[in-house]
């Protein structure tokens, strides 16, 4: 079924304060729009808004046709306690939902239930158009292509972390909407989920409205890019793909500041002329005054004369002055400007594994055999479930090996994004849990820094557990910068950063001079940060 949805004059907010409004929208069958915007702008309260979870706050929603189908999939980081992933794909796919509404339509029309048959017929219909009827056979088939055979039975909390990403693919693989509503979908995908998810989008027939990070993935799907300026307040819409947004949006701030600037340019000259002319009419004024005394009618009449011609203009200047129209001048993006603190320098070699074998379940990591030495800036990638981020636990001391040797040298200070992400998960104020972080800095000085990472009164009050993923990897970035680290680890460190802060991260890094270990799929950050070495891991072997 082919579904268009409209949407006018749209509003948003937290309390007082506007994410966004007059925002008008058409999603139509084929078109793949990019969500973009800073943290904090209102993406995730869009999509709710428009999948019908959270009501508008002003404006209209309209689908056609009204029975269509809309699939609104988040990232889901935690998983449901009890859940196989037969029922998580089920859920994922909307099959779940029709099947139970199609059971309960079921009973009452057994039971003799006015309007029953009606009911019945319509849920039918849904669980159909969902692919009810066959999702257990291409269930088995996508688990086969996914590297899920066998698993579809087993919790959801049973599975490893690139078995859960895997099986968040196969659930949107699986889906039939009508039109679909994917927040961040690229997160934890390795490069072959990522090659997946692309094909997926480009052959959609159905709507589309996208919130990722992933530069190379928005410019090789969408066809236009949706933008929450939360800075400038306001909702712009451009066509063409991330590329030509690109461009347009550099564009169109160069000439808002030109017109800007030409606009206040022309306001102070008349204002300056405006003075002049007052300041000539009083002089004017002060000399008639000192020189009342003249008896020459004609004398007096012309100074009277010179001040009111002089006068007159001031008048004329002071209207041309109201009559300009008024350019508000852009307001300033906030901008992450970090610095990642490197800590005094360790020694020549920073860790070492030696036949190092880890084992865990039916997974074997190695033997791997590795140094890493002094400023060594390594790039670490492999398919999701192949064991990188149990290379870096083995190599950091996290776990412990069943066989072979490991060293980390003496002076070694650790910063990892993942681990600090996860010390703003209470119910402490952020600012509260970040100083426990680093007890030798002051409430002041803690707040300060967090301003720069965009973390403000707003923020820093309440429970570090109610922040945005975004927001939490942001304090996770002020504190390598508060700690200061000489081995700087970095598993997927683009999750749930915005755009803008990504390339400030990458910017960062280049001025880094401690040791790097770069764990990521983004294809953009692996050209962006140079490193001297890579290191591929592949079913628990690591080779380079």
């Amino acid at each position: 079924m082919s579904a268009t949805m409209i949407a006018r004059e749209l509003a948003a907010g937290h309390g007082d304060r506007t994410l966004f409004s007059g925002l008008d929208l058409v999603i139509a069958p084929g078109d793949v729009i990019g969500l973009v915007g800073v943290n904090g702008a209102g993406k995730t309260t869009l999509l709710r808004t428009l999948a019908g979870l959270i009501p508008t706050e002003s404006g209209s929603l309209s689908l056609s046709p009204p029975t269509a189908n809309v699939g609104y999939l988040p990232q889901e980081r935690e998983r449901r306690a009890g859940e196989s992933v037969r029922d998580f794909l089920a859920r994922r796919t909307g099959v779940g939902a029709a099947q139970a509404a199609m059971d309960t339509a079921a009973e009452e029309l057994a039971a003799g239930a006015a309007g029953a048959d009606d009911r019945y017929a319509t849920a039918l219909e849904r669980w159909l158009d969902l692919g009810g009827a066959d999702l257990e056979e291409r269930a088995e088939q996508i688990a086969g292509e996914l590297g899920l055979t066998g698993l579809l039975d087993l919790p959801m909390t049973a599975l490893s972390g690139g078995q859960a990403a895997r099986t968040g693919m196969a659930s949107l693989l699986l889906s039939r909407y009508d039109l679909y509503l994917l927040d961040e979908p690229t997160n934890d995908l390795d490069l072959d989920g990522l090659a997946r998810l692309e094909a997926f989008v480009a052959g959609l027939r159905a709507g589309a409205v996208v919130v990722s990070h992933d530069r190379e993935f928005l410019t090789r799907t969408v066809t236009k890019v949706l933008e929450l300026d939360l800075a400038q307040q306001q909702v712009n819409l451009y066509g063409g793909g991330y590329g030509s947004y690109l461009e347009e949006r550099a564009r169109a701030r160069a000439q808002a500041r030109e017109q800007f600037d030409e606009y206040a340019e022309k306001k102070d000259d008349l204002l300056e002329r405006a003075r002049t002319q007052r300041a000539w009419m009083e002089k004017g004024v002060r000399n008639a005054r000192r020189k009342a005394t003249d008896g020459d009618k004609h004398v007096k009449a012309h100074r009277g004369e010179t001040s009111e011609k002089q006068a007159a203009k001031a008048r004329q200047t002071e209207r041309l002055i109201e009559r300009l129209e008024v350019v508000e001048e852009p307001r300033k993006e906030w901008e992450l400007r970090m610095e990642i603190a490197a800590a005094p320098r360790a020694g020549a070699v920073v860790a070492t594994l030696r036949d190092a074998v880890v084992r865990r379940g039916g997974f074997t990591l190695g033997p791997v055999t590795l140094q890493i030495d002094w400023a060594d800036r390594v790039a670490i990638t492999g398919a999701n479930g192949s064991g990188k981020s149990t290379l870096l636990a083995a190599l950091l001391g996290r776990i412990p090996l069943d066989e072979g040797d490991r060293h980390l040298g003496p002076g070694v200070v650790v910063g990892e994004v993942d681990q600090a992400r996860g010390l703003f998960l209470g119910d402490q104020p952020l600012v509260r849990a970040f100083g426990a972080a680093v007890p030798e800095w002051n409430d002041p000085d803690v707040r300060t820094l967090l301003a720069k990472f965009g973390l403000r009164s707003g923020h820093v009050l309440r429970p570090a557990e109610s922040l945005s993923p975004g927001e939490r990897t942001r304090a996770a970035l002020a504190l390598l910068q508060a700690r200061g680290v000489n081995l700087l680890v970095l598993d997927e460190p683009t999750n749930h950063l915005d755009l803008a802060a990504i390339e400030q991260l990458e910017s960062a890094l280049t001025s880094y001079t401690g040791t790097l270990l770069l764990v990521t799929h983004d294809r953009r950050m692996l050209e962006a940060v140079a490193t001297n070495r890579h290191l591929e891991v592949a079913d628990g072997k690591v080779t380079g």
